[in-house]
């Protein structure tokens, strides 16, 4: 492992960056701690560092919760992707992909900014043209940044060192060789930075020009609360499976007793961060539209919740955005290649990620619940052929012959993916009555004509693409380059939702919460839904069956915003969800008949060493006070 003294080391990193201000990092030529701190600007440049070291998690390569799992499919030409190496079952231990630890491999350094967070804490209180208050907020940020980056590292490898201070340029070889802490020592440390950190921190940045996606209190207490309920699920919270995962001193890494009182303070945390929230007005998203967008109907308006939700910069849900990971290459990527004839030929939109069929099964039927439980859906005839009429005109092309797995289905189906037969709204095109939908079977426009440029499981990932980019001609796709969403309100909700039904099993409460969700969806209530629409009505008055739904829901909600890879991990749900296989339609095909047709494009593997990332093996030979992870 790479142990960082009190040195300059990082102010030579040449990062890329965004044309956000707060973004600018140190010169590159500069060599002296002194000099960084000689004054407000300059220390300035050195904060924005700190910043720069977040993971990019809206770059298709750099993260894990993006191809590493089930959501998203490619093609066999892009096996090198860091990522999906991961959901392909390829990691290693020799030169491990993603490999944040030592920033290697598509992966930010996260040890580097974690030494540089410490030096930015240990030189800001000398810079003379700086008040006290303003020393005291940046102290505040920079302290964030370090305790997400070691929340990071947690969430990716299990037990991690603590570096709270740099180690002095005179520390002794012995004193070097760190080793791991326990998981629950990790968190609680993390916790407490944070406690420690916020009440210095402000409600809102000052200046929205310049400063969004700078850290607040209200994502301070909304990550102390998502941290807290990690820290309190079944990967941490009386995991047995680790029982002998032990540092070399015999020192247990993992606490195998259950306890509810993490729960307890999850409870706590989701709560306090909802109502400061609430207090600082923010709501979740509904699409309000424009000039352009005034008669849409009620159906588009839904889809439109869906993909506004993070496609719309800085909407009243975003708690937190990160400035400096936009998502032009993403959209770009994720785009279907073509909406019309004029379009063939545009180098820019390519479609290459596909969404699996599982994300597909997982969204409700129009009814709000599991399409195998809907009483009225006709599930075992899904794979058969449908045409569409001018009832479903807003989610289908009329008199389109497409598979009954695609009708009927809830809002955010229609607003999370593109499919062949699919409306697509917008995109140039926005009167609700004549709009692009998706023609992509073989030898039609949008079809496959090579290896890649093409949804390979026949659905798109419509969610990601905001609704007014355009193929302006066959060389230009503008586009709005939205930041990644860290944290947003709706994600907060599903947490405390799942913290109450955790700890006090069924409950109005959690009920109420999901609720909110499932409203700004158009979908009734939980109980509404169940009583009338469900072969088990009654599956949300226990706790297994609440919390069954309460997992869905986020499932849906959250859809291709990387939390599902987390949340099958903390849930210790993974081994059940990864050894299933890929599959989506027959992409190679040119008639309904044959398109239609689920073919398995890959056997996917989970094992206990596929929870966490393994150490680098030479890590291991350096220091031999550290242990690799059990299995690799």
């Amino acid at each position: 492992m790479k142990i960082f003294k009190s040195i300059i080391c990082g102010l030579v990193m040449c990062l890329s960056v965004s044309c956000q201000k707060y973004l600018d990092i140190v010169p590159d030529n500069v060599a002296t701690v002194e000099y960084a701190f000689r004054m407000r600007v300059t220390a300035e440049k050195y904060l924005f560092t700190c910043y720069s070291f977040l993971p990019k998690m809206g770059d298709m390569y750099q993260n894990p919760g993006m191809f590493g799992g089930d959501e998203l499919w490619l093609s066999a030409d892009k096996s090198w992707w860091s990522n999906w190496v991961v959901a392909l079952g390829n990691q290693n231990v020799n030169n491990p992909v993603l490999d944040y630890w030592n920033g290697a491999n598509a992966a930010t350094a996260l040890w580097m900014g974690i030494s540089q967070c410490n030096i930015f804490l240990e030189n800001i209180q000398q810079v003379p043209d700086m008040d006290d208050r303003e020393k005291a907020q940046w102290a505040a940020e920079v302290k964030f940044l370090k305790a997400y980056y070691h929340f990071f590292l947690l969430r990716m490898y299990g037990p991690i060192p603590i570096i709270d201070e740099n180690l002095p340029i005179s520390a002794s070889g012995e004193e070097v060789r760190i080793s791991r802490k326990p998981v629950d020592e990790v968190f609680d440390y993390i916790v407490n930075l944070i406690d420690e950190l916020a009440p210095d921190l402000p409600n809102a940045v000052r200046d929205e020009n310049s400063e969004l996606g700078r850290i607040t209190k209200p994502i301070a207490i909304g990550m102390k609360a998502k941290i807290l309920v990690y820290a309190a699920s079944p990967l941490f919270n009386g995991n047995t499976d680790y029982e002998g995962f032990i540092n070399p001193d015999g020192t247990p890494l993992f606490n195998t007793v259950y306890s509810a009182q993490k729960w307890e303070k999850a409870v706590a945390a989701c709560k306090e961060a909802i109502d400061l929230c609430h207090s600082l007005g923010y709501d979740l998203y509904e699409f309000e539209g424009s000039q352009q967008t005034r008669n849409i109907s009620e159906d588009t308006r839904l889809h439109l919740n869906a993909r506004g939700t993070i496609t719309e910069r800085w909407n009243p849900e975003i708690i937190w955005a990160n400035t400096g990971s936009t998502t032009r290459d993403l959209q770009v990527w994720a785009a279907p290649r073509v909406l019309e004839a004029s379009h063939i030929g545009n180098q820019e939109p390519n479609g290459s990620i596909g969404v699996t069929m599982k994300v597909v099964n997982l969204f409700y039927s129009k009814n709000g619940v599991p399409i195998d439980e809907d009483t009225e859906y006709r599930y075992a005839e899904r794979f058969a052929l449908r045409t569409s009429t001018a009832e479903d005109k807003y989610r289908i092309k009329e008199g389109y012959t497409t598979s009954r797995l695609n009708f009927d289905r809830e809002p955010r189906f229609y607003g999370t993916l593109g499919f062949d037969g699919g409306i697509w709204y917008g995109q140039g095109r926005f009167d609700d009555e004549d709009p692009y939908y998706l023609q992509i079977k073989k030898e039609q426009i949008g079809g496959k004509v090579q290896v890649g440029w093409h949804a390979v499981t026949g659905y798109y990932a419509k969610k990601w693409i905001n609704y007014t980019n355009t193929s302006v001609n066959t060389g230009t796709y503008t586009t709005v380059n939205w930041p990644w969403v860290m944290l947003r309100l709706g994600d907060l909700y599903l947490l405390y939702a799942e913290a109450l039904n955790e700890l006090n099993g069924p409950n109005d409460e959690s009920i109420h919460f999901l609720d909110l969700i499932r409203a700004k969806a158009g979908l009734d209530g939980v109980v509404e839904s169940w009583t009338a629409h469900s072969r088990n009505p009654n599956k949300y008055t226990t706790a297994e069956g609440l919390q069954e739904i309460i997992r869905r829901e986020r499932g849906i909600e959250l859809a291709l915003e990387g939390e599902r890879f987390w949340d099958l991990r903390r849930w210790k749900a993974a081994p059940e969800e990864l050894n299933q296989p890929i599959s989506g339609w027959d992409v190679d095909q040119v008639t309904a008949e044959a398109y239609y047709r689920e073919r398995v494009l890959y056997n996917q593997t989970f094992a206990l060493k596929d929870y966490f990332w393994p150490i680098r093996e030479n890590d291991l030979i350096v220091n031999k006070n550290l242990v690799q992870n059990p299995g690799w």
